[in-house]
């Protein structure tokens, strides 16, 4: 990729993606509004999701998600971890664990220590404010990127299981095939280019957001 990357930053890549969702030109399979609860995947995902929410005029939340990394090679992803209130959702990757033998001990060692994060992530950024109501409500669910799917794909089966009336998948970059695994009813995604590479060759400045960020994002305040 030759010269200047297609994102500043997230928050660029936010801009860029809230103009995107609120194009009165976009054929839209489901309208979005005030009416809409934007949801962002901790950390770097809440703050491309504060711009499309601050655009669409919509409440700002968050669905605290985990990798599942591989025993020995963290890396690589087996699957993800989505929790949203007490739900705490499951997805495997099958295409890594079709390829390697996992250890069942390893695995679930891997499960109850990410477990612990995310919950700790989920006090750390909600503090004593309840969880979102989502049955009946349209969700958009943000990342700053879509690799494997896994994690935005457990985010969806969590998030599925309070009832929205429709949820949309909103991302700045993505793989293709990523793209078409999601049981989404609208996957808006700037660019997916081919090879996809890492998410973070698509920034010029893709530095890893912090807790600290993400609170500030999710109080409306600057970073």
């Amino acid at each position: 990729m030759d010269g200047r990357r297609p994102f500043a930053d997230r928050r660029d890549a936010g801009r860029l993606l809230a103009a995107r969702l609120t194009d009165p030109a976009r054929a839209a399979a489901v309208p979005l509004g005030p009416h809409a609860l934007v949801l962002g995947l901790p950390r770097g995902g809440v703050v491309v999701a504060a711009e499309v929410a601050a655009a669409l005029g919509a409440v700002l939340d968050v669905v605290a998600v985990r990798k599942l990394g591989l025993p020995g090679r963290p890396e690589l992803a087996m699957g993800a971890l989505a929790a949203v209130g007490d739900t705490v959702a499951s997805v495997r990757s099958e295409a890594v664990l079709a390829s390697v033998t996992v250890d069942a001990a390893a695995a679930d060692e891997v499960r109850r220590a990410e477990l612990t994060e995310l919950r700790r992530r989920q006090r750390a950024y909600r503090g004593d404010r309840p969880p979102p109501a989502l049955t009946g409500r349209t969700v958009v669910l943000v990342d700053d990127g879509l690799a494997t799917g896994s994690t935005v794909r457990a985010a969806l089966t969590a998030v599925r299981a309070a009832r929205p009336a429709a949820v949309v998948v909103a991302v700045p970059v993505g793989a293709v095939d990523a793209c078409a695994t999601l049981d989404a009813d609208e996957v808006v995604c700037l660019l997916t280019p081919s090879p996809f590479g890492a998410v973070g060759r698509y920034y010029d400045d893709f530095g890893e957001t912090t807790d600290d960020e993400v609170r500030a994002a999710l109080s409306g305040s600057p970073a």
